[in-house]
Parts: C-alpha cells; structure tokens; sequence
C-alpha cells in the first residue's frame, strides 16, 4: 500500500493533489504545531495581474498550539473572501464552476481550524475525482511525540504501508536507506512544469489550485492531477 503524509493547507497548489493521486491512503496532520510562516491558512491567488496572498483569520492562540487546538476568528465572514475571488476571477472562463467549490468551503459551519481545513480539502478531491482514502494522524495508534522522519516511519508501520511517497521538497530530509530498512520504499514526487493562460498576462505559477480551475476545463485539470508528475 503506497501511503502520504502531509499537513493540512487552504487550497493548496496542484501539486499537493497530486500527491494524493499517486497513493492508495493519504494521511493529514491533524496533531502538527501551527506555525504563522507556513501555509495551513493561507495561500496564493492571481490578483489584479499579480500574485497576492488570501487568508483564513484566526483567532489568538499559543504558538504551542496545534492545528486541531486553533480556531477561526469570531468575526470571519466566508463572504469577504467570496467577493474578493468573484473580483479577481470573474472573467475566467471556469469562474462558476470553481466559485461553487470555493463556496461549499468557506461556508462550512465548523468553525476549528482543523475540521475547517479537513472539509475544504474532502471537498476539492471530490471535485477533482480523486478517490483516495484520507485518515487523521491522530487516529493512527503510534507515540505521537516522535517528531520528523521517525514519526512518519512509525505511521507506515502502523498503517502497514509498503511505500512512502513525500513531496520533492523532503529530498534533503528523508533517507531511502532508512526507509528500505524498515520494509518500505521511499520515493519522491516531483510535478513537471504546468503552464497555462491566465487572461493576458505573464503566466505566474505556483498558485493554489482555484486557479489552475479557474482557468481550465475539469477534466483537463483531472488528467494533470493524476498524470503531470515523476516519481523518483
């Protein structure tokens, strides 16, 4: 069984779906400190011809916190954030079919960042016809105090996985070696390059996956979840 394992993020950009495309069980981090450099809440939009960050506001919290203990801020209005995408995208040619994503979102009830987060995420792969299994961390029965590549070899143990698929960027931090040692394989996804037309500007990559849907049919969309990647 080929398994990932990865922190939740607000819509995050193609090439985390195409981590879950390319495994039978994707688990995401519920029990994972909030850090407010990274990605949980936030991501990147096209805006006026540039590239700008969109959000979801949080209420305070410790920094000790994690994902599941964070909430939403009391005045978040899901609107806001509506208008704001319906004023950058509006003329995209997939505008209606994306915003109706984008709305089964935002408007979830649950106000934990983590549920918050979980629902969004189970929304969009349903959407890109994505049937991959997805568990909590938390329920996975290991010590949860084991940190980094020991934390993630003791899932794929438990979970009885026979393969390990991480993002390119963990090249640096995870061994072949020590994963072959332990009965799994390890290998590392790695998108090709994906560019497509974004009005009539210079294309700007990276962005979260609204707008590669903004901007083109569904089932092209599908095919480069499941197919525009390397593994190696």
């Amino acid at each position: 069984m080929k398994v990932a394992i990865m922190q939740p993020y607000f819509f995050p950009y193609i090439g985390y779906f195409q981590l879950i495309a390319a495994v039978d069980l994707f688990v995401v981090y519920d029990n994972i400190k909030y850090t407010k450099k990274g990605w949980i809440n936030r991501n990147r939009m096209l805006e006026n011809g540039s590239d700008a960050m969109f959000s979801l506001p949080l209420r305070n919290g410790s920094d000790a916190l994690d994902v599941r203990d964070r909430s939403l801020a009391v005045d978040f209005v899901p609107e806001k954030v509506l208008s704001r995408f319906e004023g950058a995208y509006r003329r995209a040619p997939f505008f209606a079919q994306t915003r109706h994503l984008l709305e089964s979102a935002l408007r979830h009830p649950d106000n934990n960042l983590f549920a918050f987060l979980h629902h969004s995420l189970v929304q969009t792969c349903q959407h890109l016809g994505l049937a991959t299994k997805i568990r909590i961390s938390s329920s996975v029965p290991i010590d949860h105090t084991r940190t980094a590549q020991d934390k993630v070899l003791a899932l794929c143990e438990a979970l009885g996985a026979t393969s390990y698929v991480n993002a390119i960027g963990g090249v640096e931090l995870y061994s072949k070696d020590a994963f072959r040692d332990r009965g799994v394989v390890l290998d590392f996804i790695r998108p090709r390059p994906l560019e497509y037309t974004q009005f009539d500007g210079e294309f700007l990559p990276g962005l979260s996956i609204l707008d590669v849907l903004m901007f083109n049919p569904l089932e092209d969309v599908r095919r480069w979840v499941r197919q525009n990647y390397d593994l190696i």
